[in-house]
């Protein structure tokens, strides 16, 4: 084995958690000043311009805040629970590529950017993103307390039952690439981005994606009013910050799967493709084009915190079998069918998919009004 390989595949690696830990930090920031002007408040303004510090002064809180456990509590698993949650959320990125590729000046080594290319990186992706659920879990039962108990019990239920509408969306991007390769997905979005072509899987997989990392209004396992934080209830010092750290990296983490699936991952928009401006001519815009994308759907994510209120648990569970994942089933149905009839009469047979996936949205629409106004009537 090249002995460089091995530095490269290091450097990339600390070069990545970088990147998701200040990512993290400064997140909390961008979600506060969103929140705040959203919802006509400043927002965090003291700690350096504009409150650019203030994640500097929250981790210096945390690393001196008390370290509480429970006399109760399974000491080993409750110390390993919030490392088992923090830890898939960083190993996700590996697969990620975040642009082309560049020669290292002085030399003719070819650096890749990304840290591996694994011919089943989407089967790689469900595979760590379904780990996190146990540190949760765990969190919950090691605590020997009821409300975190809980907490760990409603995380497992709302994530095995979302991860199946997910699990669909990513279907639909295998189908529409014809792989499984996330760089052969992002190259097949070179003509056109798979939100355009299946808007209604982009959203359903965002929608999934919210109930997966736990945010609102899908935030039942820490539901402060009625479970006292849920799962992290006792938790404290930096083993909560671990907990804080793992929502808001799989936060970041499932935008960049987002941005790569449906799109177009580090590729400009698809009429810039053969100009100065693509990814594949100036290789450094591919991971700006990347991080663009991703703070819009960051943004996407907060905007659905700020403004839709935490709906009710069975109501929830309802959501998720009864409406997305029959949805997501009739995305993939269409999907095939439309490549099918492209494969048949032509490539212009391709826009039967949006049309017909849209109008499958709005029946799932109507259905859902019509149920909700008979329970109304019921009530």
């Amino acid at each position: 084995m090249d002995p460089v390989l091995w530095l490269e595949w290091i450097l990339k690696a600390m070069i990545m958690v970088l990147i998701l830990l200040t990512g993290f930090a400064y997140l909390t920031w961008y979600e506060r000043r969103a929140l705040a002007r959203i919802q006509t408040r400043v927002g965090p303004n003291r700690a350096g311009p504009q409150g650019l510090l203030q994640p500097i002064a929250d981790a210096v809180k945390l690393i001196f805040k008390e370290e509480l456990t429970p006399s109760a509590a399974d000491k080993i698993l409750f110390v390993a629970a919030p490392i088992m949650t923090v830890v898939p959320a960083m190993i996700l990125a590996a697969v990620i590529p975040l642009g082309t590729q560049f020669t290292l000046p002085f030399t003719d080594r070819v650096i890749t950017l990304h840290i591996a290319n694994i011919n089943v990186g989407v089967l790689y992706l469900t595979a760590i993103a379904s780990i996190s659920v146990y540190g949760i879990v765990l969190a919950g039962w090691a605590s020997n307390n009821k409300y975190a108990m809980l907490g760990g019990m409603r995380s497992a239920a709302q994530m095995i039952s979302y991860e199946l509408a997910l699990g669909m969306c990513f279907v639909v991007a295998i189908l529409l690439a014809d792989s499984m390769n996330l760089i052969e997905i992002v190259n097949a979005q070179e003509d056109m981005w798979f939100a355009v072509l299946q808007p209604v899987g982009a959203l359903v997989f965002m929608v999934t994606t919210l109930a997966e990392v736990n945010r609102a209004p899908f935030d039942m396992p820490e539901a402060e009013q009625e479970l006292a934080a849920g799962y992290h209830s006792e938790y404290s010092g930096m083993k909560f910050a671990l907990f804080f750290m793992a929502e808001y990296e799989k936060m970041i983490v499932i935008s960049m799967i987002a941005a790569t699936l449906y799109f177009g991952g580090y590729r400009e928009f698809w009429f810039l493709k053969d100009t100065i401006l693509s990814a594949d001519r100036t290789w450094w815009l591919g991971p700006i084009y990347l991080l663009a994308k991703v703070v819009v759907l960051l943004f996407f994510m907060i905007w659905i915190r700020a403004t839709w209120p935490r709906i009710r648990y069975d109501r929830l569970m309802a959501f998720g079998w009864k409406v997305l994942l029959p949805l997501s089933i009739a995305v993939v149905v269409v999907t095939a069918f439309g490549i099918l009839l492209a494969q048949q009469l032509g490539s212009v047979y391709l826009w039967s998919i949006p049309i017909l996936s849209i109008f499958a949205g709005l029946v799932t629409v109507f259905a859902l009004d019509q149920a909700l106004k008979r329970r109304a009537a019921h009530a």
